[in-house]
């Protein structure tokens, strides 16, 4: 069995095994990391070998940690990522370049028609009629998103949110709000087969599939990090979160936006942001919290995109897609019988 995992910032993480009367044999450790000194290697397939296969990945971790020689130096890995790699060759793991990825950066719809293409997209993966995919949003509208599982009367002032034009909107993932305003905010989705994070937490499922956009965000001078468990990060400040969701059929949603720019007082003005802060410490508080990519890059919305695109396809072979009249056309259905619907959008009021 061969596994790999390319640890988000780090080296990438080589096993190979073999499995007899459901004990690890044969452990062999590979990669492109550093460590010191040789004989630690060693210590760490021997850790290794003997071990149940049923045994997670906080117990192979634990085991190659205390195998490590005093003073043992790991640069580009850790213990945790040998275990991820571990139990990514043992429950078979795709990667990256195992799949046919398309680039979908259509038409502009609105706010309630993305949230139910990721609803429509993710469940076509993960039934086999569509490839993997990217998407990046368009839209001509502004939109307060809430997470699955969030009070709607304690995340949006409905004053606030009307005085602005913006529309209420519930997505299917967890996590926290979004305030979409239209041209401020670039927002994507990835949907991919649950093979490709087979073997990861939670956590670990988000910085990986995330690491091309950071890649993407450094290759323009900014000095971008994932900061567990769901946000993108720079010394200045957050520049935008992500959110997940799993589909029984074997469908992975993962979407992430990112703030290109930002009205502090707006936003404490549409989302309950602590009402004891709408003082002006309290909206200084909330814009420095932020870190908007075009005080950053001073690059247009656009030209961030496509530096973007460019940097995913370089990486993964992805060629441009579409979204297909049939998909649309289920989406359009969803809109009118979940997503525009007081039911779902107030279902924790």
């Amino acid at each position: 069995m061969h596994g790999e995992f390319k640890v988000p910032g780090g080296k990438l993480v080589v096993v190979d095994l073999d499995v007899v009367d459901e004990k690890i044999v044969d452990f062999r450790l590979a990669g492109d990391f550093f460590l010191e000194p040789d004989d630690a290697l060693e210590a760490i397939n021997a850790a290794v070998n003997g071990m149940s296969s049923d045994s997670d990945a906080s117990s192979i971790a634990s085991a190659v940690r205390q195998a490590l020689p005093e003073g043992a130096t790991l640069l580009g890995f850790t213990p945790e990522a040998v275990a991820v790699a571990v139990r990514r060759s043992l429950a078979r793991a795709t990667g990256w370049r195992d799949y046919d990825w398309s680039i979908v950066h259509s038409k502009a719809v609105s706010p309630a028609m993305h949230l139910a293409l990721d609803e429509v997209l993710t469940n076509e993966v993960g039934e086999g009629r569509r490839q993997p995919t990217l998407r990046i949003w368009e839209w001509d509208e502004s939109a307060v998103v809430i997470g699955s599982f969030q009070s709607l009367k304690n995340e949006v002032d409905p004053d606030g949110a009307a005085k602005y034009g913006f529309d209420v909107v519930r997505r299917i993932s967890g996590g926290g709000a979004m305030l979409m305003e239209k041209g401020a905010v670039i927002t994507y989705s990835l949907y991919v087969p649950a093979e490709l994070v087979q073997g990861m937490t939670f956590a670990d499922s988000y910085a990986y599939l995330d690491e091309w956009v950071i890649l993407a965000l450094r290759s323009l001078g900014i000095e971008a990090s994932y900061q567990p468990l769901n946000d993108i990060t720079s010394p200045s400040g957050k520049i935008g979160g992500a959110a997940q969701k799993r589909f029984g059929n074997g469908g992975v949603l993962h979407h992430v936006t990112m703030s290109y720019d930002m009205d502090g007082e707006k936003m404490v003005q549409i989302l309950r942001i602590g009402r004891e802060k709408l003082s002006d410490k309290g909206i200084t508080s909330a814009e420095k919290r932020v870190d908007p990519l075009r005080r950053q890059t001073g690059l247009t919305r656009a030209e961030i995109i496509e530096r973007m695109k460019e940097t995913f396809s370089g990486l993964y072979g992805a060629r441009p897609g579409e979204i297909a009249d049939e998909e649309y056309e289920k989406a359009s259905d969803l809109v009118a019988t979940k997503f525009s619907k007081d039911t779902w959008i107030a279902r924790v009021p």
